[in-house]
């Protein structure tokens, strides 16, 4: 997105990134602080509501967000569950309380911030400057207008000085990050010796009496779950698509017609000096420097580049020589705007006066507007007729393969053929999956076809299921081909399996008992005879692959006196001895690892502040949810 290059500018940011990941809808903050009035809204922050279009409409941004980060991973029915819509609904409310305190207090981004911020975008920019034609041709990219994004701009910056003014405040003392840094570097020298399970394997007999009272009190364990094939079509905008060639007279046609969308901006491309006024300068002292430097300039035209370095007060080009790179009309002050676009190439200006202060000019270069040839624009102007003909083809279909499927319910075959589909076939689906299982099962992975499938009609009587709507203009009707009941499988069929497992658990349970055993004797002084493996340094961060539960279990052991014992169980039945002969603590801590800590902790306590602050609007405004209004939105 290019949003991006804003977003991650400065760590409280990241920190309100966090928190809440969904882009902001395009109505504009006037239309978030005031009572929208919509019919089935999905939630009231204040006075203002949550419209069904605006959750859409960030449903939508969040899929294509997941499915830009997936890629072929990307599963939309994986965002079909309570817990998915609930979460895009929690993230639009707490946009809605943010907009509503900066409206309160009076925040804002003003042009001047909106178009420094947008310049600098990378995404925007070519060969290191803001081009006007790059700018219009991502935003078409996107589908959006140039109102829409400053609009969207103009709200993240707005929301952004609130941020800061909670999440950029967390502070963390030196003697804290010092404390901490040391319990961190503690180091503490141990040895291990591992008992494993296989060493008693031997020692285990299973009795067939106790492999079958295993089966009898686990049998949930061995139950095989209702399962059916099915067949299936989908009828989808993109396959519309797929199957639709604009003809050479349609694109030139459109383009004829929608000239303006293909025309470049004019712009140019200037240098400039600036001698700064604020509310601390003297006015009349900066435009006699301003005319001074301006005699030196027109004197040596050539050396303005060296000369802005020199004198310049704009830190954003004097080092660039005063480059200001090439702009269209709206991306400057007025003042400077009409001065740059009245200059012919080279030409150096009088003293210029905007809000910023006084102005030396030099025109560098100029790209006259141009109409973007048709060969040019082709594929893009293809791909809009292809969309505009298949959404019309898809709304008038949609209700007659609606019909068909219902009334001609003992086949799929008549709706494919009159809609040129293909019949697909599933593996075997299981009817209530978990929701992993859910993510692979990719079209027919949905909660309501699933069910629908395993109806009692779907079933018995093997009928069509109604067109379930899948995806955004994506609807899929299926039928069982084959069915398998729940049922559980034969002890016969898992003994061995039964029996290996009741043998790893005795054996794990005799190698637990015998390292306890050592352990015991090694705390009371009788060594026996250890097999200590080589002595390994470990510490909280350096853990010399220890795994995570030993390491923890070494730096909760008493070592009041040394060598301290302890013993360790782990999940696979390995019982480990550990002794621990030596600690110390470095000598010197580390400054870079002292900054890098005090900084992560001060971000964790913004993340903690401003989640806190959160919690505090949800409180100070009323806020409800219209649980059945989000119920109906499942896809």
């Amino acid at each position: 997105m290019i949003f991006d290059a804003v977003r991650n500018n400065k760590r409280v940011v990241q920190v309100f990134l966090a928190l809440i990941t969904l882009p902001f809808a395009f109505w504009g903050v006037d239309s978030y602080v005031r009572n929208a009035g919509a019919g089935h809204d999905l939630a009231s922050v204040g006075d203002s509501k949550i419209t069904a279009q605006q959750f859409d409409q960030a449903w939508r941004s969040q899929q294509d967000r997941l499915r830009q980060a997936l890629g072929a991973d990307f599963r939309a029915e994986a965002m079909n569950t309570p817990a998915a819509r609930m979460a895009v609904l929690n993230a639009l409310i707490d946009q809605r309380l943010l907009l509503l305190e900066a409206v309160k207090g009076h925040l804002g981004a003003g042009d001047d911030q909106l178009r420094e911020v947008i310049s600098k975008i990378p995404a925007l920019q070519e060969d290191g400057q803001f081009s006007m034609a790059r700018y219009q041709a991502v935003l078409a990219a996107q589908g959006m207008s140039q109102s829409q994004f400053e609009a969207q701009m103009r709200q993240d910056l707005t929301l952004q000085q609130l941020v800061a003014a909670v999440g950029d405040t967390a502070i963390v003392g030196s003697a804290m990050t010092d404390v901490v840094l040391r319990i961190q570097s503690e180091e503490r020298q141990v040895a291990a010796w591992r008992i494993t399970p296989e060493q008693f394997a031997g020692q285990v007999k299973i009795a067939p009496a106790a492999v079958e009272k295993y089966y009898e009190e686990n049998s949930k364990r061995f139950e095989v779950p209702e399962q059916a094939k099915a067949a299936y079509v989908v009828l989808s905008l993109e396959g519309l698509m797929a199957r639709i060639k604009p003809s050479d007279g349609e694109v030139s046609a459109w383009y004829d017609g929608h000239r303006d969308r293909y025309q470049q901006a004019d712009e140019r491309r200037a240098s400039h000096i600036l001698i700064v006024v604020d509310g601390k300068t003297d006015k009349a002292a900066a435009k006699a420097r301003a005319e001074e430097i301006l005699i030196e300039v027109r004197q040596s035209p050539a050396a303005f580049a060296e000369l802005a370095k020199q004198y310049s007060q704009d830190p954003g080009s004097a080092g660039k020589g005063g480059d200001l790179g090439f702009f269209a009309r709206g991306m400057m002050v007025k003042a400077f705007e009409e001065t740059v676009f009245k200059l012919q190439e080279n030409e150096i200006s009088g003293i210029v006066e905007s809000d910023f202060g006084y102005h030396i000019i030099k025109l560098t270069g100029i790209k006259g507007g141009k109409q973007r040839a048709l060969a040019e624009v082709r594929s893009e102007i293809e791909d809009e007729l292809k969309r505009q003909t298949a959404s019309r083809q898809f709304a008038e279909a949609a209700e007659a393969f609606s019909n068909m499927v219902y009334e001609q319910s003992d086949s799929l075959q008549p709706v494919a053929d009159r809609f040129h589909l293909t019949i697909e076939h599933s593996g075997w689906l299981p009817r209530d999956p978990s929701p992993e299982v859910l993510a692979t099962l990719a079209t027919l992975g949905n909660a309501k076809v699933l069910s629908a499938l395993f109806a009692a009609d779907s079933l018995k009587n093997k009928r069509n299921t109604e067109a379930i709507e899948v995806a955004p203009s994506t609807l899929l009707s299926a039928r069982v081909s084959e069915y398998r009941p729940a049922s559980s499988k034969p002890l016969a069929t898992v003994r061995a399996a039964i029996e290996a497992e009741l043998k790893a658990q005795e054996a794990a349970t005799l190698a637990r008992q015998a390292g306890e055993a050592e352990l015991a004797a090694l705390r009371e002084g009788k060594p026996g005879k250890p097999d200590w493996g080589p002595l390994k340094t470990v510490s909280r961060m350096a853990s010399q692959q220890l795994p995570l539960v030993a390491l923890k279990a070494i730096f909760r052991a008493d070592v009041q006196k040394l060598p301290a014992y302890l013993g360790v169980e782990a999940a696979a039945g390995d019982y480990t001895l550990y002794q621990i002969s030596k600690v110390s603590q470095p000598e010197k801590l580390d400054d870079g690892r002292r900054q890098a800590l005090q900084q992560e902790y001060s971000t964790i306590l913004g993340h903690e502040d401003f989640a806190a602050y959160l919690a505090g609007l949800r409180t100070r405004y009323k806020v409800d949810i219209n649980k059945s209004a989000l119920d109906s939105k499942e896809r």
